[in-house]
């Protein structure tokens, strides 16, 4: 009987220290990697990144997957312009994504020759050079995203300025719109302007898809197997995510 019980304790010990793991996870915070360049510089494949699922309210835990949308017990300011969010991919909800918030509803979203509008108004970017330029460069371990390639900026889209990316030689962005953000939707996407697949290809994301807002890089791996590749790049950890 001892021994029954210490194996019956020890069992509801574990699980309930993996029923708080997964509330947390749910509702907290959640950890995921980056697989795709559609957010470089900002984000580069193999970051592992903290995402604040608080950000925009305390959720009841699992209330996602029990529901077709998740029940808040706490609402909080709703993403706005500038936020890097993780969401469920509209055109197939099992893929998650990662952009940034361009416009917000009632925003009207236009590009022309590569430049962002948002309400008839040019966003303003400075050309992003010297040697903090090259130190980004350097970061991507790929000489086709020298340079001679690409342009980066800095934007001044809302709060914190941020990075993006141009290709020189890439003219698919170059026009886009002007297109209204409905009510409960939200615009996106990647910082790697003219690599992303995102809001102007396939629409809007509803704010209900929205899982949390990203945070900070607490790793940086990539290991390709088939390639042979391994890069670690231990300067990224612990970088604030703007």
């Amino acid at each position: 009987m001892t021994r029954q019980r210490w194996i019956i304790e020890n069992v509801l010990s574990l699980a309930l220290a993996l029923l708080i793991v997964f509330m947390v996870r749910s509702s907290l915070v959640e950890a995921f990697k980056i697989p795709s360049g559609s957010m470089i510089p900002t984000l580069l494949t193999g970051d592992h990144i903290f995402v604040n699922k608080f950000a925009y309210g305390l959720k009841v835990p699992f209330s996602d997957f029990l529901t077709d949308h998740p029940i808040y017990l706490v609402n909080r300011p709703a993403p706005k312009r500038g936020d890097i969010v993780v969401f469920k991919y509209p055109k197939d909800e099992r893929v998650y994504f990662i952009k940034r918030v361009i416009g917000t509803p009632g925003d009207t979203i236009e590009i022309k020759n590569k430049t962002l509008y948002i309400n008839h108004e040019a966003i303003e970017r400075v050309p992003f050079v010297g040697k903090e330029a090259d130190r980004v460069y350097k970061t991507f371990d790929d000489p086709k995203y020298g340079p001679a390639n690409l342009d980066i900026f800095l934007e001044h889209l809302n709060g914190p300025d941020h990075l993006i990316m141009l290709d020189k030689q890439n003219f698919a962005g170059d026009t886009f719109g002007p297109i209204k953000v409905p009510d409960g939707q939200l615009f996106v996407m990647g910082d790697n302007r003219d690599f992303s697949n995102d809001s102007r290809f396939w629409g809007f994301v509803p704010l209900n898809n929205v899982k949390g807002k990203a945070m900070v890089i607490w790793l940086s791996l990539w290991i390709n197997i088939s390639d042979g590749q391994f890069i670690f790049r231990p300067d990224r950890i612990g970088t604030v995510l703007r």
